[in-house]
């Protein structure tokens, strides 16, 4: 069951035990040493790999929500500006929302750190919630 920590190029950097024990943004707990801290970036159940980089790494500016359920209205062609929260206690990021087939393209103003594959977004306009659904990637 076990896999690779890999870096962002693809290196190797040591083995795991199996990519369901660990979550984006994770530093604890890693069992590898590196010499300075490691977080974990992205997850490949495909591949059974886990990639490990620094705290910067954990930034994005995008992602793809699906799963879609708007409360308000439905998204205009031209997409929307929102506020969207990725975690409960998430202060949200403002952003664009953008149509994508029956997805939703989420592009931030500025970076969000920890955005995670399988959790929960949610849009608001003010403090009306207007959407949300399950982040993809």
């Amino acid at each position: 069951m076990g896999g690779h920590f890999v870096d962002k190029n693809g290196n190797i950097l040591g083995k795991h035990q199996g990519y369901p024990f660990y979550t984006i943004g994770q530093r604890k707990g890693l069992e590898i040493a590196l010499g300075t801290p490691a977080f974990v970036t992205a997850i490949n159940p495909e591949t059974n790999t886990v990639v490990l980089g620094s705290e910067e790494d954990l930034n994005r500016t995008e992602m793809s929500v699906s799963g879609i359920n708007w409360l308000k209205y439905d998204l205009p062609e031209g997409g929307i500006d929102a506020i969207t929260k990725i975690r409960y206690k998430d202060k949200g990021g403002l952003c664009r929302l953008y149509p994508e087939g029956n997805d939703v393209k989420v592009v931030f103003y500025s970076e969000v750190k920890g955005i995670a594959p399988g959790q929960s977004a949610v849009f608001y306009e003010n403090d009306d919630v207007i959407g949300g659904g399950i982040i993809r990637r």
